[in-house]
């Protein structure tokens, strides 16, 4: 299984239509890949919070739009990142989109969990309340279960419990992560992979948003942990061949997960 990472830039002097534009022909270009991820709020810049409603956007917008069409012309799953979602009662949402290799949209996920502390996103944008998981159903990708989370939500390991309770093998994990933090973005994306012995795929954004420095440094986590393979701070595009059968082989050969006496599900 053979997935592309695109780091995408955000710069200021490029207007949003022209960058959708260019992130809709580099999606293109990764057919040969089965999986490609976008980072968070890659059209309007995770820290332009006076942008937020100027940008926001229903599931059907350009930006939905735009890459259906290039999921489909690429025929690749795409984890397409981020957009602010304008809600039915004109409230704002931190909105991931997932397409099929057809250019459907199969699975959208709302960020739980809002970066502030009562300022930025979380004093502007609404919480959401739900965990999403998608089975990437192919032979390339052999019905993975993956596992929506978004940035921030890496902080919370009670998220990422959640689901593998629902089944999750591997975390798509679109981020606008600060370089100040950097440190905190590839321990989190490691600690994640470790005990949920799942793959993590955490893409994140280059460039500055209304003067923040991003991390850049995307990286592919396996489920014992191992760093497959890491960006470095300002390039694009990162591809990387997993192994599907590694998520239930590291389950078998060291089963901690079986071991778990606190929060575990109770059987119906």
């Amino acid at each position: 299984m053979r997935a592309s990472v695109l780091q995408i830039a955000v710069r200021t002097d490029e207007p949003a239509d022209e960058r959708r534009a260019r992130v809709s022909e580099l999606v293109r270009r990764q057919h040969t890949s089965d999986l490609v991820v976008l980072p968070e709020l890659w059209t309007v810049g995770a820290f332009a919070f006076d942008a937020f409603y100027e940008h926001a956007e229903p599931l059907d917008g350009p930006t939905a739009r735009e890459m259906s069409a290039a999921a489909a012309a690429a025929r690749v799953w795409l984890h397409a990142g981020s957009l602010i979602e304008r809600g039915p009662a004109d409230e704002l949402y931190n909105t991931s989109l997932l397409f099929g290799p057809d250019g459907r949209l199969r699975r959208t996920y709302r960020k739980i969990h809002r970066f502030g502390f009562d300022r930025g996103e979380a004093a502007l944008l609404a919480r959401g309340d739900e965990t999403v998981t998608a089975v990437l159903d192919g032979a390339a990708t052999a019905g993975l279960t993956a596992g929506l989370a978004t940035c921030y939500d890496l902080r919370f390991p009670e998220q990422f419990r959640l689901l593998v309770d629902a089944g999750g093998e591997l975390f798509l994990v679109p981020a606008g992560w600060p370089a100040a933090r950097r440190a905190h973005w590839s321990l989190l994306a490691r600690a994640r992979a470790v005990e949920s012995q799942a793959y993590v795929v955490a893409c994140g954004t280059a460039g500055t948003h209304a003067g923040v420095e991003q991390a850049g440094h995307s990286l592919v986590v396996d489920p014992w942990g191992e760093v497959v393979a890491e960006a470095g701070a300002g390039e694009e595009t990162l591809v990387v061949d997993l192994d599907p059968a590694l998520v239930a082989k590291t389950r078998a050969e060291f089963p901690a997960l079986r071991d778990r006496v606190l929060g575990v599900p109770v059987p119906r």
